[in-house]
């Protein structure tokens, strides 16, 4: 989706109809890709660790979308911020009683 919904910054002459119908088009192959993902998915992880994993790949995709593909920089916030979210991930996944014992 990153690419439906941010490809087109870099294109800011385009007219802005076209910029909407190329997206769409991407997002609706993206979405025909996600939904089955999540329907076979949610066989093993619930809703929320499936969302929690949608989240997490596409701030990583992201992150690496802007800096090859817009040029921008990440700086000290974007990682505090990504460590936080590999804490929420955690206590997403967790599963008291499960804890594997070393």
């Amino acid at each position: 989706m990153t690419i439906a919904w941010y490809g087109h910054l870099k294109f800011k002459a385009a007219p802005l109809f076209l910029a909407i119908a190329i997206r769409w088009g991407i997002a609706f192959i993206e979405y025909c890709l996600a939904v089955p993902a999540n329907r076979y998915g949610h066989a093993v992880y619930s809703a929320a660790q499936l969302k929690t994993m949608q989240e997490i790949i596409t701030l990583i995709v992201f992150a690496v979308f802007s800096v090859v593909y817009l040029g921008e920089s990440l700086r000290w916030n974007h990682a505090v911020g990504f460590c936080l979210l590999i804490g929420a991930a955690f206590f997403i996944f967790y599963e008291p009683g499960k804890a594997a014992s070393l």
